[in-house]
């Protein structure tokens, strides 16, 4: 498995994680994870964090995991090394203390330049997998805000930078499908749009995190492009 890591100390480090990783064994398949990864080489970390029990009991373990990233979508990833770090990270992330900058491809080409997309998510009422912005969503619907910025456009395509203020699951491509942008290649919520620019996975990646460290010390930690994002970048500037 080959992680690379962006900034490591004594109380946590920052991955860069691969498309087609998940981050954590969801208990109905056996495949290699960002948890196991951990494990491997931060064996102190065992116990860190929070388990999820799962309706049949069965309790999943996810060592120094404090936030997610979709499988398919690369970058940066926070783990904490120690259960204080977990507790702070946790905090950080509750008070929205962190800043998280995304970029991605969609479908269509943006008018305006940029924009927030404030847009309460729930659950979507075809698809179990799925949530929704839209009309129709189920059960609780819990604020959300996405704020963008186009970078470029092209081919009928948009590059965005986006800054998600609240942290649901799925939250980017909700929101960007709600708008009639989805990202480009994801299969989840843009089933019935050809892949395109290159892209085999959702043309999502994780680009920085900003926070204040335990020591004080604030913190920008980037990952760069991984080589689907060069290339859809020069695809769309030509």
């Amino acid at each position: 498995m080959k992680i690379s890591i962006l900034y490591e100390d004594n109380n946590i480090v920052a991955i860069n994680k691969p498309a087609g990783l998940v981050v954590h064994s969801d208990g109905k398949t056996k495949e290699v994870s960002v948890a196991d990864w951990v494990l491997e080489h931060y064996p102190k970390a065992k116990n860190v964090g929070e388990p999820i029990i799962l309706s049949s009991g069965e309790i999943i373990n996810r060592p120094g995991i404090v936030h997610r990233l979709d499988r398919e979508t690369s970058g940066v990833l926070l783990i904490a090394k120690t259960q204080k770090s977990f507790e702070y990270l946790k905090e950080l992330f509750k008070g929205r203390d962190i800043k998280k900058t995304y970029n991605a491809f969609v479908y269509g080409e943006i008018k305006e330049d940029d924009g927030t997309i404030n847009r309460p998510i729930g659950r979507s009422s075809k698809n179990f997998r799925m949530w929704s912005a839209q009309r129709g969503s189920r059960g609780e619907r819990r604020e959300a805000v996405t704020h963008y910025k186009v970078l470029a456009r092209g081919g009928s395509f948009s590059f965005v930078e986006v800054k998600p203020e609240t942290g649901r699951t799925h939250q980017i491509r909700v929101h960007f499908k709600a708008i009639n942008h989805p990202i480009v290649s994801d299969s989840l919520y843009a089933p019935k749009q050809e892949k395109a620019l290159g892209f085999q996975r959702t043309a999502l990646h994780s680009l920085s995190i900003e926070f204040q460290a335990m020591n004080g010390k604030n913190l920008k930690i980037e990952a760069p492009f991984p080589e689907d994002f060069e290339k859809a970048i020069k695809l769309l500037r030509k």
